[in-house]
């Protein structure tokens, strides 16, 4: 998955660059990689391992394919983006600061990355195929397409072919239902949107005009409430059977806070508020990801 970034960027005035050394060095290398998103997406990947009922050896071998591809593809964005991130004086990045040497950080994401190849293929041909695509989308967002109008397509594609990773790795290598997988690409997108939102001006200021930059703060924190809004929907309602209460509770949720983030006091598409709406509204749509997983309608589905 593409990497994220999060919120609160710290400034410097011009940055020092030290020579790294020891413990530090180490420390500051494992802040390259963008560590919270890249736990959250492992982490969900954990879940879901749990919820297809895949056996405890392929989960773990999925899971840590799935960690692997998340360090690869942070540290490459964080090695990619070093020039602009000093011209921004970014205090939060360990290579703008010289914490860590830009040659650490390449070996480290292209010694991540040749780790995950077999450990996706270890899950079968199909499913491995599919998980190095997913990982591929992350560092096609990070060389180019970030900068581009399609910068929200490698989201959709890899949380969108998260789930199909994880059920092709059962016997028989099933694929997913589709409404199960449209569910995961809507909340990705969505987190496209809700992710550049905390730093949109500074992007354009170096030269990172993605979708969400040509389209503005206000409409790309509504687009993002709206995606993460639909996935919720497409979870609820598209699996067979009837609504659970559960999922008509969230569904209730993620609409009011859809509100709150749109149309909410105080000017919220120039504040925290829609930000923060969005990452409440994603993680309920992770819950309900996971939960729709060990799901009759998912189970259904997977059953040979």
């Amino acid at each position: 998955m593409p990497a994220t970034t999060g919120e609160g960027t710290a400034r410097l005035s011009r940055p020092r660059l030290d020579r790294p050394s020891g413990v530090r060095a180490v420390a500051a290398l494992l802040r390259s990689c963008h560590p919270a998103p890249a736990a959250a997406v492992t982490v969900l990947a954990a879940l879901l391992a749990v919820a297809v009922g895949l056996a405890p050896a392929t989960g773990a071998v999925a899971v840590a394919a799935v960690a692997a591809g998340q360090l690869s593809i942070g540290w490459s964005n964080d090695r990619l983006d070093v020039r602009r991130d000093r011209a921004a004086g970014r205090r939060d990045k360990p290579l703008a600061v010289g914490a860590v040497r830009p040659g650490t950080v390449c070996a480290a994401a292209c010694s991540a990355l040749l780790v995950c190849v077999p450990l996706s293929l270890w899950c079968g041909p199909l499913a491995g195929a599919v998980h190095l695509g997913c990982v591929a989308a992350g560092w096609a967002y990070n060389l180019r397409l970030k900068r581009t109008v399609l910068s929200w397509l490698p989201y959709a594609l890899a949380f969108g072919l998260l789930p199909a990773f994880l059920t092709l790795s059962l016997p028989g290598g099933p694929w997913p239902p589709l409404w199960w997988s449209v569910a995961a690409a809507l909340l990705g997108t969505g987190a496209h949107f809700a992710n550049v939102l905390p730093d949109i001006e500074d992007d354009l200021a170096h030269g990172v005009v993605g979708l969400p930059h040509r389209l503005g703060r206000t409409v790309s924190a509504a687009l993002a409430a709206l995606l993460a809004l639909a996935s919720c929907a497409v979870l609820t309602v598209g699996a067979p059977g009837p609504v659970t209460p559960l999922g008509l509770g969230a569904l209730g949720g993620t609409l009011a806070l859809c509100l709150l983030a749109v149309a909410g006091p105080s000017a919220p598409a120039r504040g925290r508020l829609p930000f923060l709406a969005v990452m409440v509204m994603a993680g309920v749509d992770a819950v309900l990801l996971v939960v729709a997983g060990g799901g009759a309608g998912v189970a259904a589905h997977l059953a040979p």
